[in-house]
């Protein structure tokens, strides 16, 4: 037997109980919005509508940062950090008591396949609780500064990609640190956000601490731009993040900024082949390229190219396109119609420019928003897809003689977030790692995360850290 067909193994999504409309989740209530618009969120592996969503205007969000405030002022700044910790702690057990339902949600609104949202999205999440569940009354010995405070409210904007992992990676830390926090959520995929505030409610987290206000662009606006907001934290696309920068640049906000990125994958020619395979694939393909940190630029040494592509293209047939509830599905559906154009526009240059495109046999869906897996050959430095963020299942590969060549080459962009280096030689890893001007470096693997491991860029790729304890400097201030 060469090769075999899976069966069908779809998850039910009777688990997930979406209702048909959602408010505003305010003071530890949900609260109808004063504007009264409300915009769809769909499932994109085959446009149904899922819910109404409600849209905060300029007057919600005042509400949500007054509620915010209060709560600061009145209840949370006088918790004890042990007390924040136990809330943490009940968050996090919550999450994983209900993690199948999470998952499922997340699924249905993102489009990524459940094994994802079940295997990576949901237990990072409840770890990253945990994680800074155990900090919450161990500041002082963090290395912060001396008796470290917290800002006060928090403004939190999070993106599509991740959405219950993000709003983790913001939360825990901010929670855990003393201030309060009014979150926007991704028009796209707000479900997970609002049930998490059921968790909230479940959790027994005093009213006001947590506040999460949906909305558009506008709405994130409103609050990046509120006076009573005194930190914001961002995950989005690099012209976002300017905009922001450019709107706090002058007030006494804080700011940190997690943004795009054009990861490199080097690969020299004394690497494992078939794991640096699977390593590619991960790096590209995981939750269909929707990765700041993919790797969407793949360097390969060309004493090695030719057989490298081959079996990178026999390992790219076997990846299975389709429905994302079903257990079996690698790739999934792209997030929303914009996106696909986006993917689809960016991948066109790369044919005008004379690369060479290759995508494996695979039959989309008719409906939904669907990206075959893809790879561009004979690319250079000069072609658009080599140079700007794709965000989807789209690769890039060059070509490199020397390993100067190769750092030259993965250090040729604005951005600076990730990279990846394959090799079986400890001492090139060390060389390649001191070389690179990337935030988060891999060796011999690629996308592991872990709450305790600060992760960000430099250049066009976002100001600070979120995690670990360097994460947590972004949600203090040194004591007077």
């Amino acid at each position: 037997m060469t090769s075999f067909e899976y069966a069908p193994a779809p998850e039910s999504a009777a688990i997930a109980k979406i209702a048909p409309h959602y408010d505003l989740f305010i003071n530890g209530k949900f609260v109808p919005a004063k504007s009264e618009t409300t915009f769809s969120t769909i499932n994109p592996a085959n446009e149904s509508v899922l819910s109404q969503i409600s849209l905060a205007n300029q007057e919600d969000v005042d509400r949500a940062v007054a509620s915010a405030r209060s709560a600061y002022q009145k209840v949370w700044s006088k918790t004890s950090p042990a007390e924040r910790g136990k809330y943490l702690f009940r968050i996090a057990r919550i999450l994983q008591e209900r993690a199948r339902e999470f998952a499922v949600v997340e699924t249905l609104d993102n489009g990524k396949p459940i094994r994802e949202s079940r295997d990576v999205d949901v237990p990072l999440a409840a770890a990253h609780f945990f994680y800074h569940a155990g900090w919450a009354d161990k500041l002082d010995f963090a290395g912060l500064g001396n008796s470290p405070q917290p800002h006060g409210v928090v403004g939190q904007i999070i993106p599509w990609n991740f959405p219950l992992l993000m709003l983790a990676w913001k939360i825990a830390p901010a929670l855990a640190t003393g201030n309060t926090v009014v979150l926007k959520p991704a028009e796209t995929t707000p479900l997970t956000a609002l049930l998490f505030a059921e968790v909230c409610q479940q959790a027994g987290l005093p009213d006001g601490v947590v506040n999460i206000v949906t909305g558009d662009g506008s709405t994130g606006s409103y609050l990046v731009n509120h006076p009573d907001v005194n930190k914001i934290a961002f995950t989005g696309s690099t012209e976002v993040g300017k905009a922001i920068a450019r709107a706090v640049a002058g007030t006494k906000k804080s700011v940190t900024l997690e943004l795009g990125g054009k990861a490199a994958n080097i690969v020299f020619d004394d690497a494992p082949i078939d794991e640096t395979v699977e390593g590619i694939i991960n790096g590209i393909f995981f939750n269909q390229g929707h990765v700041c940190c993919a790797g969407s630029r793949l360097l390969l040494q060309e004493s090695i190219q030719d057989e490298f592509l081959e079996k990178l293209k026999r390992r790219m047939s076997l990846i299975r396109v389709g429905d994302p509830m079903d257990k079996n599905t690698d790739l999934g559906a792209i997030n929303s119609a914009a996106q696909l154009s986006r993917i689809t526009s960016l991948a066109h240059t790369g044919d005008e420019e004379g690369a060479q495109r290759w995508s494996p046999d695979c039959t989309l869906p008719e409906n939904g928003f669907w990206y075959p897996p893809t790879i561009f050959m004979g690319v250079t430095q000069a072609h658009r897809i080599a140079r700007e963020e794709i965000f989807g299942p789209v690769l890039s590969v060059l070509s490199f003689r020397t390993p100067q060549e190769a750092i030259e080459k993965a250090n040729n962009t604005p951005y600076g977030l990730s990279a990846g280096v394959w090799t079986d030689k400890g001492s090139r890893i060390l060389w390649a790692s001191q070389k690179l001007r990337a935030g988060v470096i891999w060796a011999n693997t690629f996308n592991k995360f872990d709450p305790a491991s600060p992760f960000g860029g430099y250049k066009e790729s976002g100001w600070g850290r979120e995690g670990g304890r360097h994460g947590l400097s972004a949600y203090v201030k040194e004591g007077k």
